[in-house]
């Protein structure tokens, strides 16, 4: 993921571009139609999607921020605040085709980057770590989902058709096609890769539980060298969950 390609997309910097600010509104519309199921008609994104309005607001406002009319690009991205529930600083680059689902709680940062087709759930955090005046937020890749709650932090880049789990932390740099889980985030590699052409990865749910099963897996080794041992167990203990629960006098529940 190139971040000169990102740094491409801005909207109108020049009036001669407000027929591509037009253009990025038709895109913006249709990735909401093909990603949210509750979403009926163009008519309807339009006029109700809150998420959208933040978007072109921030459009807008990037725009004065770039023609050096900071106060207002930054009054502007208040008022859209306001309206919106959706907090996108007018210096951070926002590529065509990002949606905001629900949207509210979203905080975007100044030096943040968003690559083209980002979808993003309500209360996700792209913020900074330190007070350098130069680059301190993430850089976000093509087709990312972010998960709802999910913070990311940081001079850091998450590569393309990445997954962000919900509430997971990242404060490192993610390779492309990896899925991010916990606080702080591991990465887990994509056993089934996903490409440019694949209808976008929304399932931010489906999260690989890599502490619960390193802990069974544990478990089961820890019984079967006592079996092997001693021939059956001496002491009770806690033992590895049937299926996907755990159960047991050794919980105080």
């Amino acid at each position: 993921m190139a971040t000169a390609a990102i740094r491409s997309y801005p909207a109108i910097r020049s009036m001669s571009g407000l027929r591509g600010f037009f253009t990025m509104m038709k895109h913006d519309i249709s990735s909401v139609l093909e990603r949210d199921p509750a979403a009926r008609s163009r008519l309807e994104v339009f006029f109700v999607y809150s998420g959208l309005h933040a978007i072109w607001m921030h459009r807008i406002s990037h725009w004065l921020w770039f023609h050096n009319f900071r106060f207002l690009a930054r009054w502007l991205s208040q008022i859209t605040r306001g309206l919106t529930g959706i907090e996108i600083h007018p210096g951070a680059i926002i590529g065509p085709g990002f949606f905001i689902d629900h949207g509210m709680g979203v905080v975007i940062g100044e030096t943040a980057e968003v690559g083209a087709d980002v979808t993003m759930y309500h209360g996700v955090t792209l913020g900074g770590t330190n007070l350098v005046k130069g680059k301190r937020h993430p850089t976000i890749g093509d087709r990312v989902v972010i998960g709802a709650g999910a913070k990311v932090l940081g001079a850091i880049t998450i590569g393309e058709d990445s997954r962000i789990g919900a509430n997971a932390v990242v404060v490192k740099s993610v390779p492309p096609n990896s899925v991010v889980v916990g606080v702080p985030g591991q990465v887990v590699k994509r056993s089934q890769l996903h490409h440019s052409g694949d209808a976008p990865d929304l399932n931010h749910a489906a999260l690989p539980d890599i502490v619960g099963v390193t802990l069974k897996q544990l478990l089961e080794r820890v019984d079967s060298l006592e079996e092997r041992v001693d021939g059956h167990d001496q002491k009770p203990h806690i033992h590895p969950p049937m299926g996907d629960a755990w159960d047991g006098l050794d919980f105080s529940i």
